[in-house]
């Protein structure tokens, strides 16, 4: 589902683009890569020298960048195999805005295209001088599939996963609490208003995943509602 020249629109949602990766120099690079190269150099400005140990702005710029090319080889420069492989999965057009690091965490966000999950977009996790792992929005085709990756998130505790493929609320909603204590057992999906409701039983109760999206799109969690017995 990739292409380095092309945008292809999915004629069942509009809104959705497919991934269009950049050429050196193109709106695309100097555009989210550009801003994070410009955060890292204000960084490091004073204090750059040949043993300087790079930022994780700088850092994940250049994986960015590499990305765009398509150049792998470049990109294993500078990140783990692990990183390299999922980064060069993604489905969707290359984001356009860098949102900046927190720390070791730098994120590449979409500002014109809806994608599935809070994530919106590409986040790294820098150690060292090293991209050591890619979150990325989720392109996943099934209700069951979303719902099932978003629980298996949390059963490991791994909000960024989860926002792969769940809302920033449903997230919020869920990672309140660590898994465990009881025992979950996946009920599947069905049809409900506006989109499909995915259910875990559980001692006591049950927990429903209200999910929006379609086969096209992909799907996502939109929200969370439990009931007691």
């Amino acid at each position: 589902m990739r292409g380095s020249k092309a945008v292809v629109v999915l004629a069942a949602a509009a809104t959705l683009m497919l991934p269009v990766r950049a050429e050196a120099g193109t709106t695309a690079e100097t555009g989210a890569a550009g801003t994070a190269a410009t955060a890292a150099g204000a960084t490091t400005g004073a204090s750059a020298g040949a043993s300087a140990a790079p930022t994780p702005a700088s850092v994940a710029t250049k994986l960015f960048r590499a990305w765009l090319r398509d150049d792998r080889a470049a990109a294993a420069a500078v990140a783990s195999p692990a990183a390299v492989k999922t980064l060069f999965a993604y489905v969707y057009r290359a984001p356009d805005k860098s949102a900046a690091c927190v720390k070791n965490a730098c994120r590449f966000v979409h500002t014109s295209v809806r994608v599935p999950g809070g994530l919106n977009g590409i986040l790294m996790v820098v150690s060292g001088s090293k991209v050591a792992k890619v979150y990325e929005s989720r392109h996943i085709t099934s209700a069951a599939k979303a719902a099932r990756y978003f629980f298996a998130a949390w059963k490991a505790g791994d909000r960024n996963r989860g926002l792969e493929v769940g809302s920033s609320a449903a997230v919020k909603t869920l990672f309140k609490a660590k898994f465990g204590g009881v025992g979950y057992m996946y009920q599947g999906c069905q049809a409900e208003t506006g989109g499909q409701s995915c259910a875990y039983s559980y001692e006591g109760g049950a927990m429903f995943l209200h999910m929006r999206g379609s086969k096209a799109r992909g799907y996502e969690v939109r929200s969370i509602s439990y009931i007691a017995d």
